[in-house]
């Protein structure tokens, strides 16, 4: 349920509503823009009778949301969300480039190929430390050896680290050391893992599950802000359909379905998407043609020799010649790199 207020109203006027709503069992959620003020109210609303506030004189409108997700909801936050990262932003006029390998393999590895992907314009470096597989004799990372490496590679560049966690053992490591925790596809409905996530500060990078839909993903968002953490970003990374040439089906069209939907910034993952490298230009192009806030590429300097996923990772040379492209494509959208 949300309750539009008066712009007359006075400041003790809207604190006695917002008692009033605790009074309820429920949390009132405000939302203060330019031309408009809104208190959301966060709980279960199935109860309560909408005239108890519509004969309210400081409150003009009472809308009641259909959809089970309400802080995820654009009517509770009309404006899109912004999240700082650093000296970068998600979500603003500046589209977000995130690059770097699927796992983290050694030193020079992962500082060759942050300082490469720094140079040709990406603002993150991502890596991963610790990684969810399908077999369970592939390689699973090199866990804290890899944050650790990662550290060292943002000390080098200033590249803030993206990274993903599996559980919350190393929730500490990952508060510590990570700018934006990732959460793969497999625990997106991980509802333990989100509770937790929800209970810090550090920005979430929330990846759309293999066969989610757009709700499930939105319900996903909505375990991490309903816990007190407002700073997500959604990820759409392609979903498992009868198609068997690439490795996932991109969803462009989820992205504009999201921005309607919600408020919370969008980012796509081309590599996932398909798992093919020469696929990622294109669909990268695409992706920032219907609206992404971002992208989140893999890097390799080795492909070939790569530990995981190096058949969906781009060499640092393609990279480049990918950023020149996306910055004549966000100009058009009125977006910088």
């Amino acid at each position: 349920m949300i309750l539009v207020i008066n712009k007359l109203a006075t400041e003790k006027e809207i604190s006695s509503i917002k008692e009033k709503i605790c009074s309820m069992g429920c949390q009132p959620h405000e939302s203060i823009g330019i031309n408009y003020r809104i208190i959301g109210i966060v709980g279960d609303t199935h109860n309560i009778d909408q005239s108890v506030f519509q004969k309210n004189r400081i409150i003009d409108n009472v809308i009641r949301i259909q959809e089970p997700y309400k802080k995820a909801n654009r009517l509770f936050h009309p404006d899109n969300t912004e999240i700082k990262v650093g000296n970068e932003t998600i979500g603003g006029n500046k589209l977000a480039i995130i690059a770097g390998p699927c796992s983290v393999e050694s030193e020079e590895q992962i500082l060759s190929i942050a300082k490469s992907v720094k140079a040709s314009g990406a603002g993150f470096l991502r890596g991963g430390a610790f990684k969810p597989r399908t077999s369970p004799y592939s390689f699973q990372g090199l866990k804290k050896h890899g944050l650790e490496l990662l550290k060292y590679a943002k000390k080098e560049t200033g590249l803030p680290i993206v990274s993903e966690i599996m559980s919350t053992e190393f929730l500490d490591d990952f508060v510590e050391d990570v700018d934006i925790i990732q959460v793969g596809a497999r625990n997106m409905q991980n509802f333990e893992l989100l509770k937790e996530l929800g209970k810090i500060n550090k920005p979430i990078l929330l990846k759309r599950g293999l066969s989610s839909t757009i709700e499930e993903l939105l319900m996903s968002a909505e375990y991490i802000l309903a816990g007190g953490n407002e700073n997500v970003i959604l990820c759409e990374r392609g979903i498992r359909t009868f198609e068997k040439y690439t490795r996932n089906t991109l969803d462009l069209s989820a992205i504009l379905a999201i921005k309607k939907l919600s408020h919370l910034p969008v980012i796509v993952d081309p590599s996932h998407a398909t798992g093919l490298w020469w696929m990622v230009e294109a669909l990268s192009k695409a992706a920032v043609a219907v609206g992404a806030d971002g992208l989140i590429i893999e890097v390799h300097n080795d492909p070939e020799n790569a530990l995981c996923d190096g058949s969906q990772s781009v060499k640092p040379n393609r990279f480049d010649d990918i950023m020149k492209k996306l910055k004549l494509i966000a100009e058009i959208e009125n977006k910088a790199i």
